[in-house]
């Protein structure tokens, strides 16, 4: 379906939907799962992928997922929901299996399984999808999502748009390259690769005669771990390097993961701008730190491999930056590095590099650039969303009840657990109580026994919007 041209007037829309999701990662996913049983609420959610994939390069044999599995797409919000991972296990007759496994944590791969049995059984996903902008038509009172359908290949089929009263951006991050890195990864020959992608290259890198794991967190543990398991005793030809002072556990005492409560993020969104900022820079170690298992098995099999004498050939460095890199000849690679402590500085040259150096926020810029006029920004340009995750857009949009919500996009204003898994279903809970205006997944008004702040916050809730209203618009 063609688009009409940009200066005439556009047709009166259809009946418009009343929310429509951009991107299908978990956090959507989560978001069209709880959505799916509200009566009278017509949802759409457009992923540009042609099917739901987590993480695929890093589903490593034996990595697990850093939540415990009620963190799932919904139970949180509503545990007697058809789309729980224990209904996932009803459904594969694998429950007594599961009892009996006693695990806690479950393997990545299996989540991602778990996520792409719901993403197949929920008809409001639209995949091969690529949305392309987002506008406000003031005439009609509605948002306007343009996108392109794409075919099998990727290429574009045909374009179209929908209309609906509110939006919700879940876009999800992308793999971040330093820029001293961004020439080596985007040269061809020698593989310089981002730990997104090492499943697709691992047979590549062990072929390499020297490695380099470059990024001191999770992913750099397990690409390390699982590089070392598979190099053999006396020739394992590993380095591993990273910017934080040390290759440092994650923070996980019960009480420390109380930051990862709606309470720690009702109380961080409160805070003043330039408070908010230091936080998130110092809890790198509740986000950024590694699981304490992984360095366990780093460390056993390091041990492992002294027992007949000898060290194995693996240097592990944290504290280490990297200046600048380039390329010797077409064969090596040479990293010129700093010790921050030290301040000291040499070159390492290697044969292959693995960067598993994190992940960002997609920007919003490109959907948004049409509404770039109606978004209020904070001191750092960045958008302002308030407690129900509504971007702050100007009153001539939001006085006729139509909102964009972000998932995933506001760490800046509610804290560190803004990417994580087990806040996913209260979030998603708390976005739908405020599109629909009722409580259609009440809340628990406490989530911690640690008290944040000495002034006690209540959470809002947002104005009851007519139910009736609802089930007319939904027609």
């Amino acid at each position: 379906m063609n688009q009409p041209p940009m200066n005439q007037p556009s047709p009166a829309p259809h009946t418009p939907y009343d929310l429509v999701g951009i991107g299908i990662g978990p956090f959507n996913l989560s978001l069209a799962a709880l959505a799916q049983p509200l009566t009278g609420l017509r949802t759409a959610f457009y992923e540009r992928r042609p099917r739901f994939h987590w993480h695929p390069g890093l589903l490593l044999d034996g990595a697990r997922v850093q939540v415990p599995f009620l963190a799932d797409l919904v139970t949180l919000a509503d545990p007697a929901s058809d789309w729980s991972f224990l209904n996932y296990l009803r459904a594969r007759d694998r429950l007594f299996p599961f009892y009996f496994a006693e695990r806690f944590h479950i393997q990545r791969a299996e989540y991602d399984a778990y996520c792409r049995w719901v993403s197949e059984n929920l008809p409001a996903l639209h995949y091969g999808h690529q949305v392309d902008a987002v506008r406000w038509d003031p005439e009609h009172h509605v948002f306007e999502v343009v996108f392109t359908q794409l075919d099998a290949d990727g290429e574009a089929q045909a374009l179209g748009r929908v209309h609906t009263r509110n939006v919700v951006l879940g876009i999800g991050t992308e793999p971040h390259v330093p820029a001293p890195l961004r020439p080596l990864a985007d040269a061809p020959g020698v593989p310089v690769v981002h730990a997104a992608d090492y499943l697709e290259h691992r047979d590549t890198l062990l072929a390499a005669g020297h490695i380099t794991v470059v990024g001191s967190g999770q992913s750099g543990a397990e690409v390390f771990l699982d590089l070392l398991r598979h190099r053999p005793a006396g020739g394992e030809r590993l380095r591993w390097i990273g910017r934080t002072e040390a290759f440092a556990p994650m923070e996980y005492s019960k009480l420390g993961l109380e930051h990862f409560t709606p309470d720690y993020t009702r109380y961080f969104h409160a805070l003043d701008e330039p408070v908010r900022d230091r936080l998130v820079a110092a809890q790198w170690q509740l986000h950024k730190g590694i699981d304490a298992d992984t360095l366990a098995a780093i460390h056993d099999e390091l041990y492992r491999r002294t027992l007949d004498g000898g060290w194995p050939d693996a240097v592990l460095t944290p504290g280490v930056r990297v200046r600048t890199a380039g390329r010797l000849a077409t064969s090596q690679i040479e990293l010129h590095v700093e010790h921050v402590q030290q301040g000291t500085r040499t070159h390492l040259t290697t044969d292959a590099v693995v960067l598993a150096t994190g992940y960002r926020e997609r920007p919003l810029a490109p959907l948004l650039a049409a509404l770039e006029p109606h978004l209020h920004r904070d001191g750092k340009e960045r958008p302002r969303v308030d407690e129900q995750f509504r971007l702050a857009l100007d009153a001539s949009i939001t006085a006729t009840g139509c909102h964009i919500h972000v998932q995933n996009a506001e760490r800046h204003t509610h804290g560190v657990g803004a990417p994580d898994l087990g806040l996913a279903a209260w979030r998603s809970a708390t976005i739908l109580n405020s599109v629909t205006g009722t409580q259609a997944y009440p809340l628990p008004a406490r989530t911690a026994f640690t008290t944040f702040g000495l002034e006690q916050k209540q959470p809002q809730i947002p104005p009851t919007r007519q139910l009736k209203a609802l089930l007319v618009d939904g027609i």
